[in-house]
């Protein structure tokens, strides 16, 4: 399964939030238009944070929405996910290529660093996060990058731009308009007074926005 499209983003992330309440709320969640789920589970891999991840799976499957894990292409493997999601400190595009196939859907965060993002373009990456776009209560010390970088980030890459950091309903349009293809939301849907009604919103910010699909942009050289 390949990345295909734009749209909301959606992390499921069990810190500081009750395992059972997100489960309660992920189908309506993601039925409201979450259209790629990444789980963000910190907690070591056991029977507990199995079973999480296998419950989040099935809804996403019901749903017929991607899910990818975060850092861990072995936990990927483990369940049968669509694919994983690649930090500075986490394994290779090409190890987790190996381990999870070449369907399998492998992004990378570059942070602020478009010659990283470039090069993880180049190494096989499906897409490119950037970010911290805003303030972000996940993780208050990440660089900020400003609106400008997004969109020089988008006349040099060449696949799908997924923005990440402090992103709400109230601000997401800025953020597609300066070429996000993506929006990975995390405490702007979960944190919100109702998860559902914030996911809509969100949904409905790319609905506004009169921009073509990355697939405008040229593929890869070679």
């Amino acid at each position: 399964m390949k990345l295909n499209g734009r749209g909301p983003y959606l992390i499921v992330d069990p810190q500081g939030r009750s395992r059972t309440w997100l489960i309660a709320e992920l189908d309506a969640v993601i039925g409201s238009g979450a259209k790629l789920v990444q789980l963000r589970d910190k907690s070591p891999w056991g029977s507990e944070s199995r079973d999480f991840a296998e419950r989040v799976l099935a809804i996403c499957r019901k749903r017929q929405v991607p899910l990818i894990i975060n850092d861990d292409p072995i936990r990927a493997q483990a369940i049968g996910a669509d694919g994983v999601h690649l930090g500075r400190s986490d394994p290779s595009i090409g190890y987790a290529r190996g381990l999870l196939g070449e369907q399998a859907m492998i992004g990378v965060s570059a942070y602020d660093d478009l010659e990283r993002g470039c090069a993880a373009i180049q190494a096989g990456a499906d897409y490119v996060a950037l970010g911290s776009i805003y303030p972000s209560p996940t993780k208050p010390q990440a660089v900020r990058i400003p609106l400008d970088v997004l969109r020089s980030a988008r006349s040099a890459m060449t696949a799908p731009i997924c923005a990440i950091g402090g992103i709400r309903p109230d601000n997401a349009r800025a953020v597609i308009q300066a070429g996000a293809d993506w929006l990975a939301v995390l405490s702007g849907v979960w944190d919100a007074p109702d998860p559902v009604e914030a996911m809509r919103s969100l949904a409905q910010a790319f609905e506004a926005d009169q921009a073509k699909p990355w697939v405008r942009y040229p593929g890869p050289a070679g």
